[in-house]
């Protein structure tokens, strides 16, 4: 009840405030958009640590890089350090076992061996009777999400070792909506696709719940990378009511680069708008870019949804191998002073202390004016933006101009 209290608070927040005498904590903050590293390529370094250290309010990081986890909690105790486990298959390439032997540390909640010789039936299979291997991931095999017993035991051996171990909480891969995008098997049981999708997704609705909550009483973190949730109404805020969500395709272009915004469709946009409004979780949000247009849409579109635990990051490899970050996270726009707005042809803008943002998420290009005073990142002045389509911007005040290349370095703020 208090976390549907809750909720219905932050959507009010997006027009006016809640109620008087409702709440008695000050409303959260609308910060900039605070950094966060996606740690699952190579190891890290270091150097990658000090500077993570610095940069970073959250960072995700694999089951064995236990001691890097301890050295970024030495450096930083703010930042909070979550160990990356995979909902959805278990994995038998090298590394994930030693031969015939798990590994110590898995990237899944279940090993293939312990599932193989104890609980085989968890291996999920198709109309054949075989079990089903990713497409594109050797040796990655689907599981039974939709099994409780499956459920409650990847929950307590993951809240388990989070707990051994030290780790802040979970960064729970796999929250899918469709089998399709890794195979396209036909679950046993089910006569089509709809029907395995369906399947599949009743079955991480109800394995979220057990999962969250198993983390939540121990005080842990639980973070799901969610996807596709602008075709579901309230799949985001059902699946990020524990410690929040990751959105790993922010500000995703649709129609083959060619569209609109995929992020401001349907209901997600909303539900990413109420959950920063309250605060009190984390949205975890990743553009992947391969050029300007995709960080500057990305970025400012992470900046019209401030709050304290809003944090955004660009991706510039499938496979995570660098700590990563943009030059507009140097931007020092400060704190929103106002709501995101929408306007009637589209764009939506947001100002804040220490500048502006601007956000095209349509198909065709558009023009929005700026507040006066206002200069690009090289200095110039700026009195109209043309904004191209599925394009963003982002302005500052003339002295932030001499701020840029710095580092906050306020992990966890």
């Amino acid at each position: 009840m208090i976390r549907m209290l809750a909720t219905a608070c932050a959507a009010t927040l997006l027009a006016a405030s809640c109620a008087p005498g409702w709440a008695t904590a000050p409303p959260p903050r609308p910060l900039a958009p605070c950094a966060w590293w996606y740690g699952i390529g190579e190891p890290p370094t270091d150097e990658d640590l000090e500077l993570a250290a610095k940069r970073y309010d959250v960072v995700v990081l694999n089951a064995t890089e236990t001691e890097a986890m301890r050295t970024l909690h030495e450096l930083n105790p703010k930042v909070k350090v979550l160990v990356y486990k995979d909902l959805s298959s278990t994995r038998n390439y090298p590394g994930a076992v030693h031969g015939d032997t798990d590994a110590t540390w898995l990237p899944s909640g279940i090993g293939y061996f312990d599932a193989q010789r104890n609980n085989p039936q968890w291996f999920a299979l198709d109309t054949a009777g075989k079990r089903i291997e990713w497409n594109g991931y050797p040796k990655h095999w689907q599981m039974t999400v939709w099994d409780p017993a499956y459920q409650k035991a990847w929950a307590k051996a993951v809240t388990e070792e989070v707990t051994r171990e030290g780790w802040d909480g979970v960064l729970a891969d796999n929250d899918f909506n469709t089998l399709s995008h890794y195979s396209s098997a036909i679950l046993e049981g089910t006569a089509n696709a709809q029907q395995t999708d369906r399947k599949l997704r009743d079955g991480l609705d109800a394995f979220l719940a057990v999962a969250g909550t198993a983390l939540e009483k121990a005080g842990k973190m639980f973070v799901p990378n969610v996807s596709e949730t602008h075709l579901i109404p309230g799949r985001w805020t059902a699946h990020g009511r524990f410690s929040g969500a990751m959105e790993e395709n922010f500000g995703f272009r649709d129609d083959g680069g060619t569209g609109g915004l995929i992020t401001f469709r349907g209901n997600e946009w909303e539900e990413l708008r109420a959950q920063a409004a309250l605060g009190e979780s984390w949205l975890l949000l990743i553009t992947k870019t391969t050029d300007d247009r995709q960080e500057r849409a990305g970025y400012a579109s992470a900046a019209l949804l401030a709050g304290p635990h809003t944090c955004w990051t660009r991706a510039t490899t499938e496979t995570y191998l660098d700590p990563e970050w943009s030059h507009l996270q140097d931007t020092g726009l400060g704190e929103a002073v106002d709501r995101a707005t929408r306007h009637t042809n589209g764009v939506w803008t947001r100002t804040y202390t220490g500048g502006w943002v601007a956000v095209n998420p349509t198909a065709t290009a558009a023009t929005v004016k700026p507040p006066g005073g206002l200069v690009d990142l090289k200095g110039a002045p700026v009195t109209q933006v043309e904004l191209a389509a599925a394009d963003g911007v982002v302005l500052v005040k003339p002295e932030r101009g001499s701020a840029a290349g710095t580092t906050r370095g306020d992990g966890g703020r």
